[in-house]
C-alpha cells in the first residue's frame, strides 16, 4: 500500500477531534492557523472558542478594535500574530470582498502568512493541492526518508519541499497535510517516538 493510503487510512481512524476540522470554514481555519503558530493545540483550544464567540466572521474581526483583539489574545503569547490576524481580516474585506482567498499565492499576500500557513489554509479549507511543511512534518520526512543535513540549511529544506510535493495526496491534500501533522505530534515525536504504532513503519528508512 502507498504512503498516501497508509497515512490517510490511519488518519481516518485516529485524527484528533478539533473544532476547526469539524467545521473547516475558511475563516475558522485562518484563525486556527494563526493561533497554532508556535503554540500547542491544547493551549489554543479555549482561545479559539473565545475568539470566534467575539468575532464569528471576517467582517466582524475587521471592524474590531485592535486593543480588544489584543486583550482577548492575552496569555496566548506572540502578540504580533494577533495584530497580523486583525490586519489580515481588514485586508480580506478591502481586497477580497470579505472572503478568505482560496489560492496559496493570494494568502501569501496577507500579513503574517508565510509558505506553511498559506499552504495549510489553502489545502485544508479549499482543497488546493499544495504541501504544508512545518516542524512536525520535517521530522517525519527526515526519519521516513533518512534525510541527512541540518535543519534550516538550503539543501535540506529543498529536499523536504521536493519530497512534500512528490508524496502529497492530490485527492485529499488537506487531510494528508493534517495527517502528517498529527503523526508528528502524537506518534513520530521528537523524543521516544512510538514506532510500533506508526502506520508508515514498513516504509520508514530510519
Amino acid at each position: 500500500m502507498s504512503i498516501q493510503n497508509l497515512l490517510l487510512d490511519w488518519y481516518d481512524k485516529n485524527a484528533r477531534v478539533l473544532p476547526w476540522r469539524s467545521d473547516p470554514q475558511p475563516y475558522h481555519v485562518l484563525v486556527s492557523e494563526f493561533m497554532l503558530q508556535q503554540t500547542q493545540v491544547d493551549t489554543v483550544l479555549p482561545y479559539y472558542a473565545q475568539f470566534l464567540e467575539a468575532w464569528p466572521d471576517v467582517i466582524s474581526l475587521a471592524q474590531a478594535d485592535e486593543q480588544a483583539v489584543l486583550r482577548l489574545w492575552e496569555g496566548l503569547g506572540y502578540y504580533r500574530r494577533a495584530i497580523n490576524l486583525h490586519r489580515s481580516a481588514r485586508m480580506i474585506v478591502e481586497k477580497f470582498d470579505g472572503l478568505v482567498p482560496g489560492k496559496m499565492e493570494d494568502l501569501l499576500s496577507l500579513p503574517g502568512v508565510g509558505p506553511y500557513t498559506s499552504a495549510a489554509i489553502a489545502s485544508i479549507a479549499f482543497g488546493e493541492a499544495v504541501a504544508a511543511v512545518d516542524g512536525n512534518i520535517r521530522r517525519v520526512y527526515a526519519r521516513l526518508f533518512a534525510v541527512e543535513g541540518a535543519l534550516g540549511e538550503k539543501e535540506t529544506e529543498t529536499r523536504f519541499s521536493t519530497l512534500a510535493r512528490e508524496i502529497l495526496s492530490s485527492d485529499r491534500p488537506g487531510d494528508f497535510n493534517q495527517a502528517l501533522m498529527d503523526l508528528g505530534a502524537t506518534v513520530c515525536t521528537p523524543r521516544n517516538p512510538i514506532c510500533e504504532k506508526c502506520p508508515l513503519i514498513t516504509k520508514c528508512l530510519a
